[in-house]
């Protein structure tokens, strides 16, 4: 008898454990800094299909754009950026926009981006901010925070 009721409790412990468990994985990495600094047409369309997905999924996102990256965020952008990618013949920029129309995710150029391309903030596209160094520091060290860099 006390052997069956030994092995009740561990079962049970071991149940519990696992069920606690999983609560604290589906509460991590609620936070997502997606950076892109390529000027590369597919890695800049992968970038924003898994930030995509991961917003869908939960995951509170926040998209920096630098360098050729910045482009993205551009009213007037190049070539590179607005390029139709297969299979969903989907550019960069259409489909960061319509992450951004549905609400999934924020999008900002890095503080120093417009001042290096000698344009200011009516070169962006609407619903694209400037980054505050500070602000985005802490998403990207918060502890919940999952960081892809492209």
């Amino acid at each position: 008898m006390k052997r069956k009721t030994k092995q009740r409790m561990t079962g049970a412990m071991a149940a519990m454990a696992m069920v606690a468990s999983a609560g604290v994985q589906a509460e991590e990495a609620r936070e997502l800094v997606t950076i892109v600094t390529s000027a590369e047409p597919q890695t800049q369309l992968m970038a924003m299909v898994l930030t995509m997905n991961a917003a869908q999924q939960g995951a509170k996102a926040h998209i920096l754009l630098c360098g050729p990256g910045g482009d993205m965020a551009l009213k007037e952008a190049p070539e590179n950026v607005l390029m139709p990618q297969a299979p969903k013949s989907m550019s960069s920029q259409g489909l960061m926009k319509m992450i951004l129309e549905k609400g999934l995710a924020t999008a900002e150029v890095c503080a120093i981006y417009l001042p290096n391309a000698k344009l200011d903030s009516d070169a962006l596209l609407d619903g694209v901010g400037v980054a505050d160094p500070a602000v985005m520091a802490g998403r990207i060290i918060a502890d919940d925070a999952r960081v892809m860099s492209f």
